[in-house]
């Protein structure tokens, strides 16, 4: 039988990351580095959904750079802690369901689903409903965690994700870390399969190439060891990068909604 596993609520009360300001900046400027890069249109035409967005840290610099941004995540202590912390007339948060957001299909031209897939009850669910919402020729940018990573970051535990699940659930509780383990990575051919009805944009090696670019050289300094391994791992055996920066894209001819007052996340965003 397969493992059953429930919503994630209250996420952001016990993970020290979704507080930090200096971290959370630092993945919203690589996302719209990466944004930057791919649209031939200016990043103020686009209408951005992000699915968990927690403490609305990211969402409040993409909104500096973008034309609206509505967050929304079942996390309703870290939703009303963004309401109450940033203000900008293009900028919302909702408390709702990665996997049911309730906007109109085609609606949103960028969906940003950084490390969530692996916090959900149902990961396919959750793409199928990014495919949904998204316009054609519209993207996803999806950062994933690889089962196969030597760290898992939530629990700061060796191996954690690739062991098998009740080994998992084991070890977790004798590191004192938690009752089980809820988190569900998946491997990189995992992810290929998640990620299949979407024409595949792969940054992954581009970052790891160019960091000072996307913001990464905190993360990877150039000329340094480390990136020199990365390229390595990159090259030789992409499938133990121990995480991915792709777009996914809605097939599909992409165009920008002009009529703003025929804009369904107007509605949402309270104009």
């Amino acid at each position: 039988m397969a493992e059953q596993r429930g919503y994630q609520y209250d996420f952001a009360a016990s993970s020290v990351t979704t507080h930090d300001t200096e971290g959370r900046l630092r993945k919203a400027a690589t996302m719209v580095a990466v944004l930057s890069d791919y649209f031939d249109v200016p990043l103020q035409e686009l209408r951005v959904l992000d699915v968990g967005s927690s403490t609305g840290i990211i969402d409040d610099h993409l909104a500096e750079h973008v034309h609206s941004v509505l967050g929304i995540d079942i996390d309703k202590p870290a939703i009303e802690s963004a309401q109450k912390t940033f203000h900008r007339d293009n900028l919302a948060f909702r408390e709702g369901d990665a996997l049911a957001t309730q906007l109109p299909d085609a609606s949103v031209d960028v969906v940003i689903c950084s490390h969530v897939y692996e916090h959900v009850p149902d990961a396919s669910a959750m793409m199928d409903e990014i495919f949904r919402v998204l316009r054609p020729g519209g993207v996803c940018y999806f950062a994933a965690g690889n089962r196969f990573m030597w760290n898992e970051p939530h629990y700061n535990l060796p191996l954690l994700s690739a062991i098998p699940r009740p080994l998992a659930h084991l070890y977790i509780r004798l590191a004192g870390k938690a009752s089980h383990y809820h988190e569900l990575h998946f491997s990189y051919w995992g992810l290929r399969n998640l990620t299949r009805r979407f024409d595949l944009i792969d940054y992954t090696a581009e970052i790891i190439e160019h960091p000072d670019k996307f913001g990464t050289a905190y993360m990877i300094p150039p000329g340094s060891r480390k990136q020199a391994i990365a390229r390595l791992i990159a090259k030789r055996a992409f499938w133990l990068v121990p995480g991915y920066i792709w777009l996914l894209r809605k097939p599909g001819v992409f165009a920008t909604q002009e009529d703003d007052a025929a804009d369904p996340m107007s509605a949402k965003l309270g104009r």
